[in-house]
């Protein structure tokens, strides 16, 4: 099989004077890369500076027929830090957070400047170089962004409190910044290395960090770097040759009927803090209001003793049902009272699974009456639009024209077609996480 290569790439690591990220840079650099080498010359405790580590590394990687240059900045001036490799070599494709030090001590012994300094190399660190990175990988439409956070964070350690929470607020990060550079190409990923260092040579024995060499996480962040890579906002547990994608897993949970008390919970306890069978995998911030949305069916079914996961609450119903309840909530506070002098119009929407097949839900939207309406079934309408679900999702989400659908058969019409083009989804909310948590909530 071809060698995964990164020729014409420029790739920033910090923290690249020893351990991990002296590894990635010499990895980048036999690959083909023009690796811009960072590191502060620091301890381990975040103290002092040299230019020595950076050097050694930059030397070792022309010395094997490579290119690269120095900086020898703190990750907190992340502009510093991008600004070196724009001078150098015109632009930035690939970056590498890895810089990382320690302040170990209890929460009750810890000291201001204990949690001030991890947070500032870690968190701020990863921000400011991200943040100075950002704009030029936006501009070219590409980049892979690599961010190191750490099993300490996933799962808490004792006396690293400090170390754990920017671990953990790393990949919050990382999961952000990896929905809002998807449409740029720019993918963003956690990973949970565990390899002989600095940091780990404190607290490992001799014959595990023998286990542990930093080649062995090098792998994975070749993979996640390249252009062939389609992974983003994944989070990753690796070492010792073993790699291991981590996700969130949710209960089947419970819903009360309101209003309801401590008591109340207390005698659901396993249904809302048990982990049994029915669990699933949410990935979006929405899903949770999915379920709100939905709450009527899932009382039902809890009443049934049918309750199954959540997630199978979720994609047992076609995305339909979940935007036509986010236009209701929409029409039923009264924010869509302006629609119905413009549109005028009642309309049929019938959903189907694929084409040609039999209708699964109709749905009538009323912009002529009232502060206008939408509920389930067929009326008499000026127009009745006929979509398969998934269609009228991309639809929705602005993946589809309306005007396109319709030319290509992806949405038929019947009635008023005059009337018809008056409607569009685009008149409400689009079906966003942001939109779905505002719509659940009472107005105010």
């Amino acid at each position: 099989m071809s060698q995964l290569r990164f020729d014409g790439k420029v790739v920033v690591i910090t923290g690249a004077g020893n351990g991990l990220g002296k590894e990635y840079a010499l990895f980048f650099g036999k690959r083909g890369a023009k690796v811009v080498v960072n590191d502060l010359g620091g301890s381990m405790k975040g103290t002092g500076a040299s230019s020595s580590a950076a050097d050694k590394v930059v030397d070792e990687i022309k010395a094997a027929g490579g290119v690269a240059v120095a900086n020898y900045d703190s990750v907190e001036f992340g502009e510093k830090v991008i600004d070196t490799a724009i001078k150098a070599f015109g632009k930035i494709d690939i970056l590498i957070n890895n810089a990382g030090i320690l302040r170990d001590v209890s929460f009750e012994k810890m000291k201001d400047e204990d949690w001030d300094l991890i947070y500032r190399v870690h968190l701020k660190g990863t921000y400011s170089c991200t943040k100075a990175a950002w704009p030029y990988m936006r501009e070219q439409k590409y980049g892979r962004i690599i961010n190191t956070s750490s099993a300490s964070g996933v799962y808490g350690v004792f006396g690293q409190t400090n170390y754990c929470a920017a671990k953990m607020g790393i990949h919050g990060l990382t999961l952000a910044l990896a929905r809002e550079g998807l449409k740029r190409n720019i993918l963003v990923n956690s990973i949970c290395p565990v390899a002989a260092s600095r940091l780990t040579e404190t607290v490992m024995s001799k014959e595990l960090l023998a286990n542990l060499k930093p080649e062995f996480v090098v792998p994975l962040v070749g993979v996640l770097s390249h252009d062939d890579s389609k992974e983003t906002g994944a989070i990753y547990e690796l070492g010792a040759g073993y790699i291991s994608k981590l996700r969130w897993q949710r209960n089947q949970g419970y819903f009360f009927d309101t209003p309801f008390t401590p008591e109340d919970v207390r005698d659901k306890w396993e249904q809302v803090a048990g982990f049994g069978d029915n669990v699933c995998y949410p990935q979006t911030s929405s899903e949770i209001f999915e379920i709100f949305f939905n709450k009527e069916d899932f009382i039902k079914q809890q009443k049934e003793g049918k309750t199954t996961s959540a997630q199978t609450q979720q994609t047992t119903q076609a995305p339909s049902k979940r935007i036509f309840g986010l236009m209701k909530a929409f029409l039923d506070r009264g924010e869509g009272k302006d629609l119905i002098p413009k549109i005028q119009g009642v309309f049929n929407f019938e959903i189907i699974t694929q084409k040609g097949g039999p209708v699964i839900k109709s749905w009538v939207i009323d912009l002529k009456n009232g502060q206008g309406a939408i509920k389930e079934g067929k009326e008499q309408a000026d127009a009745t639009f006929t979509m398969i679900d998934d269609d009228f999702e991309k639809v929705c989400l602005g993946k589809l024209q309306a005007n396109e659908a319709f030319l290509k058969g992806q949405m038929k019409i019947k009635g008023n077609m005059k009337k018809a083009t008056l409607f569009t989804p685009s008149l409400f909310p689009a079906p966003t996480p942001d939109n779905f948590a505002k719509y659940s909530q009472p107005k105010l």
